[in-house]
């Protein structure tokens, strides 16, 4: 079976204590396929050249700061996927894709955060690689690429925010404005498969560099869409709606 690709937004470390969000990914998760494995592009990983991550059990990665202490004993012993490895790099190494290996190199809050509410029993092997460059373009490339995983059964994640300026948090939940133009835009563009106006949304979209004024949680999405070019027309919005004022939009193809 061909598996879906995703885009998802991943929230931040207490996630977990938002009801609503963690029902939406649980059965989001219980909707997808079984896969055989997952391969996790998340925006807290940017590493060039293009680094593959643990292909064994690691200790997770706790990004963050200043939060509780029980945040910082998560665990996801998830398995690793030493078979997808050996297909990633096959795929992508080229005299103009160095591939370099960081097997100690654990899951980030980025990849672990919305797994643990999508497959909690952390039984699937999960395989997170670097985002090489910030560039759309090429990380649309590396998509296109990777995109063969998903007739062997791998599910390819990549774990953004549609949204992405923690200076706008708001604690009632209401996007502020430029958040939410931003977010209707993506919204229709998405709905259109515009992937030109997607990849060069610095120009295109309204209060670009108000919602994302450092692009690295959206760019995943290019990674996604390079997956999926030849099924952008069977899309869905699995989840939307707003988290502390940052947009939740999730989207699946296939």
């Amino acid at each position: 079976m061909r598996m879906p690709s995703i885009f998802l937004s991943h929230g931040g470390p207490t996630l977990g204590e938002d009801t609503v969000w963690t029902a939406q990914l649980a059965q989001w998760g219980q909707d997808l396929p079984r896969p055989k494995a997952i391969l996790m592009l998340s925006a807290h990983w940017e590493e060039a050249p293009l680094a593959i991550g643990a292909t064994s059990v690691r200790p997770l990665i706790y990004d963050f700061w200043g939060f509780p202490d029980h945040y910082y004993s998560l665990k996801y012993p998830a398995p690793g996927a030493p078979e997808l490895a050996e297909k990633v790099r096959k795929l992508l190494r080229s005299p103009g894709m160095p591939i370099q290996d960081l097997p100690d190199r654990g899951l980030d809050h980025g990849a672990y955060v919305p797994l643990l509410e999508m497959y909690p029993n952390a039984d699937v092997p999960v395989l997170q690689v670097s985002l090489p460059t910030l560039d759309p373009q090429g990380l649309l490339d590396i998509g296109r690429k990777l995109a063969p995983l998903r007739d062997e059964g791998y599910l390819i994640m990549g774990s953004g925010s549609f949204t992405h300026n923690l200076r706008a948090l708001n604690p009632s939940g209401e996007a502020p404005v430029p958040l939410a133009e931003f977010d209707a835009w993506g919204k229709q563009a998405l709905i259109d498969g515009d992937v030109d106006a997607i990849l060069d949304f610095k120009h295109k979209a309204p209060a670009a560099a108000f919602a994302h004024p450092r692009e690295e949680h959206f760019v995943p999405l290019a990674v996604t869409l390079g997956t999926a070019l030849d099924d952008l027309a069977e899309s869905k919005q699995v989840i939307e709606g707003t988290w502390l004022g940052l947009s939740k939009r999730s989207v699946q193809y296939g």
